[in-house]
């Protein structure tokens, strides 16, 4: 029990020393960074299933 008890003692001091936490402004900007990317990956992989969606079905009523 001791071990565990030294453990939670040693990883919340190191969270409070040790970890580098960014600003509020760093957090921000990060944040617009992902919710941008995120955005452009969803339109590129939609685009993709439409271009695939439209060239199959037209792919399949061919036959």
């Amino acid at each position: 029990m001791s071990n565990i008890r030294t453990y939670i003692n040693d990883t919340v001091e190191e969270m409070k020393n040790k970890v580098s936490w960014p600003s509020y402004a760093e957090l921000q900007n990060s944040s617009v960074l992902v919710l941008i990317g995120s955005l452009i990956f969803a339109l590129v992989v939609g685009a993709m299933d439409f271009g695939f969606d439209t060239v199959l079905t037209w792919f399949y009523n061919q036959f």
